[in-house]
C-alpha cells in the first residue's frame, strides 16, 4: 500500500506524517496492537472500528485496536488513511483549549502580597509557569506540606527560575 506519508519514530512508535503533520501512530499493546489517527474525530467511521481511548480527555484522536477477533482489514484502513490525509489537505484540526485562567491558592497569594519583590518576581514569569507553581502547591493535602512547598520555591521565584528549571536541558 503506497501512500504519500512520512515515517519517523515518534516518542518511541512509529508515526506517520503528511507534510510535517501528524497523520497516524502505531503501537503494540498486551492484548492488542493499536493504530491512532491524530485528527481521527473528523473521520467518518463507516465500520465504528474508532475508539476515543481516552472520553473526556482526547478530542480528535482516535484509535483503532486490532487483535485476534478484530484482523487488519487492508482495504479498510487505506480508506481511513486516505480519508485522514484528504482531511489534513483541507485543514480540518482539532485546536488545542488555552487555558489563561490562573488560580492561585491562598496560602501562596498571601505570601506574594506581603512581598512585592516577591510578587513582581513571580507575574514575570508566564501563565504557564504561574500555573506550575500554583498547582504544586494546590496538589499538598496538608497545610504543612502546602508551606513547605511555598518555602521551598520563594527562592526559585525570587531568581526567575521555573519549578522545574533543574530538570529542563540547557
Amino acid at each position: 500500500m503506497s501512500l504519500p506519508l512520512e515515517e519517523s519514530l515518534k516518542w518511541g512508535a512509529p508515526f506517520y506524517t503528511y507534510h510535517g503533520k501528524n497523520i497516524i501512530g502505531m503501537a503494540a499493546f498486551k492484548h492488542y496492537a493499536g493504530m491512532w489517527f491524530v485528527q481521527g474525530s473528523f473521520l467518518k467511521d463507516p465500520y465504528k472500528a474508532l475508539v476515543n481511548a481516552q472520553e473526556g480527555k482526547t478530542r480528535g484522536l482516535r484509535q483503532w485496536r486490532f487483535s485476534e477477533d478484530t484482523p487488519l482489514d487492508l482495504p479498510q484502513v487505506k480508506e481511513y488513511v486516505l480519508e485522514a490525509i484528504e482531511n489534513c489537505k483541507q485543514g480540518k484540526e482539532i485546536q488545542p483549549i488555552k487555558n489563561n485562567v490562573l488560580v492561585v491558592p491562598a496560602e501562596l497569594q498571601t505570601v506574594l502580597d506581603k512581598d512585592l519583590l516577591l510578587l513582581e518576581a513571580f507575574e514575570r514569569f508566564t501563565v504557564a509557569k504561574r500555573r506550575e507553581f500554583a498547582l504544586h502547591v494546590a496538589a499538598a493535602k496538608q497545610l504543612a506540606t502546602k508551606q513547605k512547598r511555598i518555602a521551598a520555591m520563594l527562592p526559585l521565584i525570587l531568581r526567575g527560575e521555573s519549578l522545574y528549571a533543574k530538570y529542563q536541558k540547557n
